[in-house]
C-alpha cells in the first residue's frame, strides 16, 4: 500500500488552540522514522510539539532527526523498552494534549484536528482512539494477498497507542506507563485507566495506518508463548472483576 500524505490547504489559528505533544518512541527505526515525522508535520492541526524518544538505537535514527532541526526535539536513553521511551517523552511534553505515534505507523493528515474537535465538544473524555487500517510492506506481498478481503485488511477498532489522543492530565489521573513491561505495556495502561473510571471514546474514522513489516511485534509469536502476557491477563482480570462488581 502506498500512502500519500498531502498537507491541508489551510492551517487553523494556532494562537487560539491548545498545544499537542506528539511523542514518537523509536528503537532502530531509521527505515521508517522520516515517514512517521512527516505524517505529523502534514497534520492540519497546529500548534504541535514533536518529540522523538530514542530508546538506545544503534542505527542512523539520530541523523534522521537532525535533518529536521528545531522542528523536532530529540531525547535519548539506554535501551529500557518502549514504555520507558514514552515516559521519557512525557517528561518534557508541554502540550495540553498528548499523542503517540509508533515509528512504523502513519497518521492521516486530519487525525489530530478531528480528535481535538471531539475532545473540545466533550471535555469529559479521557482517552480518544480512532479506527485504523493495516498495510503491508512490499516484501510481505504474499501475506498481504493472503489476508485480502479478510478482517485484518478491514478497518480496525481495537485500542491502539498510535491512534490515542489524551489530555495531559490523564497521566496525572492514571499514572505513566509501566516501564517494567517491555510487551503489552500499552494495553496494560489502557485497562488500568478504564478500571479507574476513564471515559473512553473511539472515533469511527480511519485516521491511522499500521505498517506490517518483518520486524513487526504484531506479527511475531502468539501471545500465549510470551511470559509478558501474565501482567496483561492480570490487568484484564481486574478490569472484568470491577465491571461485574458494579
Amino acid at each position: 500500500m502506498t500512502l500519500s500524505l498531502i498537507e491541508g490547504s489551510s492551517r487553523q489559528d494556532a494562537d487560539m488552540l491548545p498545544l499537542i505533544s506528539c511523542i514518537v518512541p523509536v528503537y532502530n527505526g531509521e527505515r521508517y522514522l522520516r515517514e512517521a515525522i512527516d505524517s505529523i508535520l502534514v497534520q492540519t492541526y497546529r500548534p504541535l510539539q514533536i518529540i522523538v524518544a530514542d530508546d538506545g538505537s544503534s542505527d542512523g535514527t539520530a541523523a534522521v532527526v537532525a535533518r529536521y532541526g528545531a522542528q523536532v526535539r530529540y531525547l535519548r536513553q539506554h535501551n529500557l523498552g518502549p514504555a520507558a521511551a514514552r515516559n521519557l517523552g512525557l517528561n518534557v511534553a508541554c502540550g495540553d494534549f498528548v499523542a503517540f505515534l509508533d515509528v512504523d505507523d502513519l497518521w492521516h493528515p486530519e487525525k489530530l484536528s478531528r480528535q481535538v474537535a471531539l475532545l473540545s465538544s466533550r471535555p469529559q473524555i479521557d482517552l480518544c482512539f480512532t479506527y485504523f487500517e493495516n498495510f503491508w510492506m512490499p516484501e510481505l506481498a504474499e501475506e498481504r494477498d493472503r489476508y485480502q478481503d479478510r478482517r485484518l485488511s478491514a478497518p480496525q477498532s481495537a485500542w491502539s497507542i498510535s491512534t490515542l489522543l489524551v489530555p495531559r492530565g490523564a497521566f496525572e489521573k492514571f499514572g505513566n506507563f509501566d516501564d517494567t513491561q517491555r510487551e503489552f505495556e500499552n494495553m496494560i495502561w489502557f485497562l488500568r485507566a478504564a478500571r479507574r473510571g476513564a471515559v473512553i471514546e473511539v472515533l469511527p474514522d480511519v485516521l491511522m495506518y499500521r505498517r506490517f513489516h518483518r520486524e513487526s511485534l504484531t506479527r511475531k509469536a502468539p501471545l500465549q508463548n510470551s511470559p509478558s502476557i501474565f501482567p496483561l491477563l492480570r490487568e484484564w482480570r481486574n478490569f472484568q472483576r470491577q465491571r461485574f462488581d458494579k
